[in-house]
């Protein structure tokens, strides 16, 4: 059994406040157990899967009932002016009514169909269950990477206003700084570095917007607002054992992934059909059909009367019924012959398909696995980068205020220029580790979707705090 672990929060290599919206719109705060109870109801696309299932339902179910007659029920009126003839041939004139109010069963399929077709469209039955589970898995796996694109870029919103508030300070000391140390010139150069870090706030604002849009998109919440998720930007999660063999995980993707058992069930209701193909010109058809109405029609027992001209009477009871079995060789055989090849090579292509699914499920999972390992890698290296920009910039604005004498000058032991570096140098850390951890989390998930795992265990495997009660849109 493939081993799951649960979400844990990672430490931050440094207290950064969670940034607040600073735009008009209403904040809609959101955790990440809601966006997942979310995505398993709401999504367009999984009411739209869950329709093909139940149209698939109907269709097994009128397939199963293809041994049932059809009964009408009602009456007909029969009128008839003119020249007639009679069984020996002769022609004479006439006019007369019949009138008959009753029942009548119709009946009309052939063996091989009612045997086979309910069998066939189980299986596609099936097919459509397993593409519904397949659209929530691959939906899931949308919400959750948005979620995660919208802690990134809530990550770097801090992250940049942090940069910004360093760049405050360094031109505030640069400020006051005696000319003599400072030229007017490194002044500028700060001050340029704090407009640089201001215009970073606005765009990492404006990507905090645009993310957000995307998942309100998905999850079909209120389109106006600025989703805020509760957990902190660097919450880091593990879903799959590290641990966990290659070979594992990928024997893990071939049983579990929903694809895999549609196309499954789609080469088991192909292999039917060409067996209904093969049975049909052995397996006789049966006609049932009420005729006791002029001419033949659909009512075969009730109350019968007519008369010459427009007189009805004589009504009595009537019933008349036709029967027939019959072996059916559709145009000589050939048509037959040519339904068994074509359903032969429906089979094949099934065949072929679950192959080509197969091999493609396997390079998700080895695709998914090495992303995973790599994103984590990348994480312990952006949070050390940023630890240590952190640490260059507090020792850089401290030897600001240190001199030291060359000569007969006095210089200063840091320059501006050289903390304007280190601001420079924190925003990046910044973006670089909330990304690694982005894309650690959404590599996870990834993962999971690729080893075919319900998205609906996810709530499970996601222990914070209780989902918030979250408005979204109403569903047509």
């Amino acid at each position: 059994m493939l081993a799951l672990l649960l979400l844990s929060l990672a430490t931050p290599p440094a207290s950064v406040a969670d940034p607040l919206p600073a735009t008009g719109q209403k904040p809609l705060p959101i955790n990440l157990p809601s966006a997942l109870a979310l995505a398993g109801s709401t999504p367009l696309d999984i009411a739209v899967a869950t329709r093909r299932t139940q149209a698939a339902a109907a269709e097994w179910d009128k397939a199963r009932a293809l041994w049932l007659p059809t009964l009408h029920l009602g009456g007909d009126y029969f009128r008839h002016d003119g020249q007639l003839q009679d069984i020996v041939g002769t022609v004479f004139t006439t006019s007369r009514s019949a009138l008959m109010g009753g029942v009548g069963p119709s009946a009309v399929f052939a063996l091989s169909d009612a045997l086979y077709a309910p069998q066939a469209t189980r299986q596609e039955l099936e097919a459509r269950r397993a593409d519904e589970q397949t659209t929530r898995n691959d939906v899931t796996l949308s919400v959750a990477q948005a979620y995660f694109d919208v802690q990134r870029a809530r990550g770097e919103v801090a992250g940049a206003l942090e940069a910004t508030l360093r760049a405050e300070d360094l031109l505030a000391r640069t400020e006051k700084l005696a000319p003599g140390l400072v030229p007017t010139l490194e002044v500028h150069r700060v001050r340029n570095e704090r407009n640089r870090r201001r215009l970073a706030v606005e765009s990492a604002y404006e990507t905090w917007q645009t993310r957000s849009a995307e998942l309100a998109r998905l999850l079909r919440l209120p389109a106006t607002s600025l989703v805020v998720p509760t957990e902190p930007p660097q919450l880091s999660l593990t879903l799959v054992d590290p641990q966990t063999p290659l070979d594992a995980l990928v024997e893990t993707g071939l049983l579990h992934r929903p694809e895999l058992a549609s196309h499954r069930a789609v080469v088991e209701a192909a292999i039917v059909r060409t067996r209904q193909e093969k049975m049909r010109p052995l397996l006789p058809s049966v006609a049932l059909r009420g005729v006791g109405t002029n001419p033949a029609g659909t009512l075969s027992t009730g109350v019968f009367g007519g008369g010459i001209n427009s007189r009805v009477g004589d009504f009595s009871m009537r019933n008349s019924l036709d029967v027939q079995v019959t072996w059916d060789l559709q145009n000589l055989g050939f048509g037959n012959r040519a339904l068994i090849r074509r359903r032969a090579a429906e089979q094949e292509i099934a065949h072929l398909r679950l192959a080509y699914v197969q091999d493609q499920v396997a390079a998700e999972v080895v695709q998914a696995r090495a992303r995973a390992e790599r994103a984590e890698a990348r994480k312990g290296l952006a949070e050390e980068a940023l630890r240590d920009a952190q640490k260059t910039l507090s020792a850089s604005l401290e030897g600001m205020s240190q001199t030291k004498r060359v000569g007969d000058s006095i210089l200063l032991v840091v320059r501006p220029q050289e903390v304007v570096a280190a601001v420079t140098a924190l925003d990046q850390g910044y973006r670089d580790y909330y990304a690694a951890v982005a894309d650690a989390n959404r590599a996870q998930f990834a993962l999971y979707r690729a080893l075919g795992q319900p998205a609906e265990q996810l709530l499970a495997l996601v222990p914070c705090e209780r989902p918030a009660t979250v408005r979204t849109m109403p569903t047509p």
